[in-house]
């Protein structure tokens, strides 16, 4: 009798454990209803901004001062690549591992969790939809751990902190916080 009742004790729990994950993913599923049902899905290296506020501010150290910087939604530092332009990502293909490109996906424009005195604006490029501000294409260095942290300025010359007071693309590419410098031809940029 034993034998006959162990295995349909198994099942039984079994089909118990199936059904809690599988409420469990219901309910996650429901809560994304936010998501506009037009947004499209990919799979990607880049983070993908979620709809409404993707950039914010914050305060952080950026060489030995205190800044507002610009952050994604989860707190991390954004960054420019100065060979960008406004239509064309620079940075691309290998360099993105390092640098992953803000990206939208969501419809309409970018917004931001509060007044910011630039522009944001998402262009298609060679990285998909990206996010940019004032022309320049945002990135997130793979080297910032946590929230706060800037270890990507300065990088090669080229990557800096994107700031609210950045000069629209085309203009002079500074920061309060650094002027990008000549940088060498040799050494691949990132």
């Amino acid at each position: 009798m034993f034998k006959r009742t162990f295995p349909a004790i198994i099942f039984l729990a079994l089909g118990l454990l199936l059904a809690a994950c599988g409420s469990a993913g219901s309910s996650t599923g429901s809560s994304s209803g936010t998501t506009p049902t037009t947004a499209p899905t990919t799979a990607s290296t880049a983070t993908t901004a979620p709809t409404g506020a993707v950039v914010m501010t914050a305060t952080a150290t950026v060489g030995g001062k205190s800044e507002t910087i610009l952050t994604d939604a989860q707190g991390k530092t954004l960054y420019y690549f100065t060979p960008d332009t406004s239509t064309t990502a620079a940075c691309a293909a290998g360099c993105i591992s390092a640098w992953p490109p803000l990206l939208f996906s969501g419809s309409g424009s970018p917004t931001a969790s509060g007044t910011l005195p630039g522009t944001l604006s998402a262009v298609s490029d060679g990285n998909g939809t990206q996010v940019e501000y004032n022309g320049h294409p945002l990135y997130i260095f793979s080297g910032d751990s946590a929230s706060g942290q800037t270890n990507g300025e300065g990088i090669g010359g080229k990557w800096f902190v994107a700031t609210p007071s950045l000069a629209k693309q085309g203009g002079a590419q500074t920061t309060p916080t650094a002027t990008p410098t000549t940088a060498p031809t040799t050494g691949g940029g990132y």
